[in-house]
């Protein structure tokens, strides 16, 4: 075959339509010939034929660095940057993490209507040892946990978005004010070091995250409210394709929070390594999806 072994996109126009009725008229005479039962190597040859054809129209694109470089770097980003659903999970989640842990440092009823008598004793519990490191094989094992267990929260928030962005809303309101709850509470408490020492290197990742999968729920709950004119099959379709972004940049966050966990959390370092890994972490943030997402051109923001 005549296009057998050379670049597809070096073929004219002409040429690559020119074979797609080919490759027609070849199905064509194959269904033909089994119908009518024409001999064995005649029907053989056909099948060879369509199937090289199929190859050829068909073949997967060879790995290219610099268009996955661009994907990775400005395309992403920039769908990140103009995604509204990501926009209202950010202001809701930090808007309310941020006030239920001012009100729960300035008032103790409120904590503890918030997080809970049985809760808190928990956490106080949890934290009342000081962070003093772990064993190489105990922080692999963990890191295993951490990477299926803490999911979890986003996983929700990501399913209960399903239902029309309300669910997801819901969710992301309940966990924003529980988490702020937590570390307004814990900065009251005799504890307080130990807490920070353990959850502020891995905070900006796993927060983010949880952010990220409540973004992706509601964009495709919202897609079966404003369909713009679309079946309500073929929006969700269309928005899962847009939310899938999202929730990849999701599992990333997870994965680094959970190896950050894992192995320096738990780990007798100093606290200024801990900060220093937590402003990092915040800085990569916001380079990936401001700075790289900052439009460079016009362009609409997906709703």
């Amino acid at each position: 075959m005549a296009l057998e072994g050379r670049v597809r996109g070096r073929q004219s126009p002409e040429t690559i339509a020119r074979f797609a009725s080919l490759y027609r008229s070849a199905c064509a005479d194959l269904a033909l010939a089994d119908a009518y039962q024409l001999p064995r190597g005649t029907v053989h040859y056909l099948h060879q034929l369509v199937g090289r054809a199929h190859n050829q129209l068909y073949r997967s694109r060879m790995f290219n660095v610099s268009t996955w470089a661009r994907q990775l770097l400005v395309d992403v980003p920039q769908r990140l940057f103009h995604d509204n659903a990501l926009r209202l999970a950010f202001c809701i989640f930090w808007g309310v993490f941020i006030l239920s842990g001012m009100l729960s440092y300035a008032r103790p009823e409120f904590a503890q209507g918030m997080v809970g008598k049985e809760m808190m004793a928990q956490m106080e519990e949890m934290y009342s040892e000081p962070v003093e490191g772990r064993t190489s094989g105990m922080g692999a094992a963990m890191f295993g946990f951490y990477t299926f267990n803490n999911p979890g929260i986003g996983l929700r928030c990501f399913a209960m978005g399903l239902l029309f962005g309300v669910g997801g809303l819901l969710t992301t309101i309940h966990n924003a004010a529980l988490l702020g709850g937590v570390f307004g509470h814990m900065a009251t408490t005799p504890q307080s070091d130990n807490f920070y020492r353990f959850v502020t290197a891995h905070g900006p990742y796993e927060l983010t995250a949880v952010v990220l999968s409540a973004a992706a729920g509601m964009r495709l709950g919202f897609s079966l409210l404003e369909t713009h004119g679309l079946a309500r099959m073929a929006s969700l379709r269309r928005a899962a394709d847009e939310a899938m972004p999202t929730m990849c940049a999701a599992i990333v966050m997870f994965v680094l929070a959970a190896m950050i966990e894992a192995f320096l959390s738990p780990s007798a370092a100093p606290y200024a390594v801990k900060a220093g890994v937590s402003v990092f972490s915040a800085g990569t943030l916001v380079f990936y999806f401001v700075i790289l997402g900052y439009p460079r051109e016009k362009s609409r923001a997906t709703g």
